[in-house]
């Protein structure tokens, strides 16, 4: 065990701006190269410093619980998804707490930098979700400001009722073939389901991140997460997921459905590991894979 002097302070972050509270950031703000330098520390049986186990059990879990995911890969990555699913005060702070208590001051030390930078990175993605767009004073002021303008989508009266969905669809370019087949599935039959399309339901010209965010937030039901290898490398994806996931932790309201379509050669993304998938990849059950999506996306 590490002989250096107490970690610094884990209810705020250390930074030259405004201090952030840790004991409000959520778990996900910790990236997956982060969770993976945890389980370094901690997955290795330890009969001299506390291990996994002993964060675990810190964090509530049972002699049961704890002895089933032994089997993980990493067990440390696998209590972390666990307890973020089933716990409202997993934060950022609670972990730094509980990992003091178990006495690993050494993990708290060797990881602060890269964690304040993971929350830092967090709260500007957040920040910059909630901007308005940069405006540009009108030039041409003979016609006042019109409704018109403020419109999202294609279908938004600027007199009525703003356009609502059933469902945002996340997804990246390369995977828009199946987003066309999930509009002839849920929107063209029986079920029609409304889905929000980006590229095909949202007016141009407006900040993407602000646009997102409030479709998803407001406008939008639920989110279907279409995850494939170039999913994982989208950074617009990333954001709408770790936005989606915030707005319900622990997937109490089943707002985030994770879909794949095809095989996958890299890892299914950790984050959304907890959630259950609506797989298309096994064939003994695609018969029913429309039919389990168009319900769960009907559920009021």
């Amino acid at each position: 065990m590490s002989s250096r002097g107490a970690p610094r302070k884990p209810s705020s972050m250390a930074s030259s701006g405004p201090e952030v509270d840790l004991g409000t950031v959520p778990l996900i703000a910790l990236n997956v190269s982060l969770r993976k330098k945890l389980g370094l520390y901690l997955n290795p049986r330890n009969t001299v410093a506390a291990d996994w186990m002993a964060v675990a059990e810190a964090m509530g879990f049972t002699y049961l619980e704890i002895k089933n995911h032994e089997a993980s890969r990493s067990p440390t990555e696998a209590v972390l998804e666990d307890w973020r699913a089933r716990s409202t005060d997993a934060t950022v702070g609670k972990l730094l707490s509980i990992l003091t208590e178990v006495d690993r001051k050494d993990i708290v030390e060797d990881l602060r930098p890269l964690i304040d930078e993971n929350v830092r990175k967090y709260c500007e993605s957040l920040k910059k979700a909630a901007e308005p767009p940069v405006q540009v004073d009108v030039v041409d002021s003979c016609l006042p400001p019109t409704p018109e303008r403020v419109g999202l989508t294609l279908e938004d009266d600027p007199d009525g009722t703003p356009e609502l969905f059933d469902a945002f669809i996340c997804y990246c370019q390369s995977d828009f073939g199946f987003v066309h087949e999930m509009i002839r599935e849920l929107e063209q039959t029986e079920y029609k389901l409304k889905l929000c399309v980006f590229d095909r339901d949202v007016l141009p010209g407006s900040c993407v991140w602000t646009i997102t965010s409030e479709l998803i937030e407001k406008r939008c039901k639920r989110m279907v997460v279409v995850i494939s290898d170039e999913y994982l490398n989208s950074d617009a994806c990333d954001f709408q997921t770790k936005f989606a996931l915030s707005l319900c932790p622990g997937a109490r309201h089943k707002r985030l459905i994770p879909v794949v379509y095809k095989t996958m050669t890299k890892p299914f993304p950790s984050i959304l590991r907890f959630l259950t998938v609506c797989d298309y990849t096994r064939p003994c059950t695609q018969a029913w894979f429309w039919v389990r999506l168009a319900k769960a996306l009907s559920l009021p």
